[in-house]
């Protein structure tokens, strides 16, 4: 099976994550992944996070990846890994009501088939992996946690 990788330098600006979500834009689309596609919607937001987490916790470059299997659009999995330089491991929390952060690693945990980190040279890389054609979660406000679309 043919793996097509395509990665981005991340600067250390929380401003880079707007670039990020462009670049990962037109590499879905490159990938036969339609734009107004929930799937493109469910990994723009997924890179968004782990960027933001990335930029924010560390104050320093990191790299985007995304990996695309062969066949169909419909079929496979994409994955998406950012790694840094820090070797500090994930810290999910909570947020609580009016709490202004705290909730991307929750929002990952909810939206990604599969998630999870690993040691990368002096630093880590947390990953998540979407499988195409499976069944659309979404957040739905004042519900606690996520469903799956009908």
């Amino acid at each position: 099976m043919q793996v097509l990788l395509v990665q981005l330098e991340v600067g250390p600006d929380p401003a880079e994550v707007g670039r990020a979500r462009r670049w990962a834009r037109s590499r879905l689309a490159g990938s036969g992944i339609g734009d107004d596609e929930p799937l493109a919607e469910t990994l723009i937001l997924l890179i968004s996070e782990l960027v933001t987490n990335a930029v924010v916790h560390t104050g320093c470059p990191a790299v985007l990846r995304m990996l695309f299997g062969a066949g169909a659009a419909e079929a496979g999995t994409v994955r998406v890994e950012v790694a840094d330089i820090s070797a500090c491991p994930p810290q999910p929390r909570h947020a609580e009501g009016e709490d202004t952060n705290g909730r991307g690693l929750e929002l990952v945990d909810g939206l990604a088939d599969r998630w999870g980190w690993q040691p990368e040279g002096a630093g880590k890389s947390i990953w998540c992996e979407v499988d195409r054609g499976a069944p659309e979660v979404v957040y739905e406000p004042g519900v606690r946690g996520f469903v799956t679309a009908p």
